[in-house]
């Protein structure tokens, strides 16, 4: 009986889970560019 009154996840929902997962994504991808960038400059620092 408690199966018919389960909530279903509303597409609206759905879709603003989904951009928040996205976003953090090319986050994490532009944070791990930043550090790339910041160890080549280390190591050309290092060089001259």
């Amino acid at each position: 009986m408690a199966s018919t009154n389960k909530r279903k996840t509303t597409m609206a929902k759905l879709n603003r889970e989904r951009r928040l997962a996205e976003r953090r994504l090319e986050k994490q991808a532009k944070k791990d560019a930043r550090k790339r960038a910041a160890a080549e400059q280390r190591e050309l620092a290092g060089d001259s």
